[in-house]
């Protein structure tokens, strides 16, 4: 949400409104940097790698419903163990791969995750989004740089 987890930048005047970004930053560290830990803390929490594997099952899922052609698996094909691409790598690279590896989910739909929020907050949400914007936006036409 602009304003709690990020400061919106304008993309029609996008140099002033970094320079008002930076600006208001220096003035209001202290809310500033309430504003970055807030952001780390939704990504941190709301872009967790399940989520994400979840949206690109969905995605895929979608998207093959699309194809004209069905796909086989040719004759000669041998199976590959995700597992097994990370064991020639040491390190970070090996820990980040291991990490980054998908839990299978033949066993549900895809996208299975719950809706945020109900259709009332959401639109509620999207208000208070756009009035802080148009607000930010008023205050940047009235800077003087």
């Amino acid at each position: 949400m602009p304003g709690k987890h990020y400061w919106p930048i304008r993309n029609d005047q996008k140099c002033k409104s970094i320079k008002y970004a930076v600006d208001w930053g220096n003035k209001h560290a202290k809310k500033a940097m309430q504003m970055g830990k807030a952001g780390s803390l939704f990504t941190q929490q709301e872009l967790r790698m399940e989520n994400v594997y979840q949206y690109m099952l969905h995605l895929l899922t979608e998207y093959a419903k699309l194809l004209k052609y069905k796909p086989t698996i040719p004759k000669n094909a041998h199976e590959i163990c995700l597992e097994s691409l990370a064991c020639s790598e040491t390190g970070i690279t090996k820990a980040f791969m291991l990490e980054s590896l998908a839990e299978p989910v033949y066993d549900s739909e895809a996208c299975e995750l719950p809706p945020p929020f109900d259709s009332k907050k959401l639109e509620e949400i999207a208000r208070r989004n756009e009035k802080f914007i148009e607000d930010v936006k008023r205050r940047e036409d009235e800077w003087k740089e």
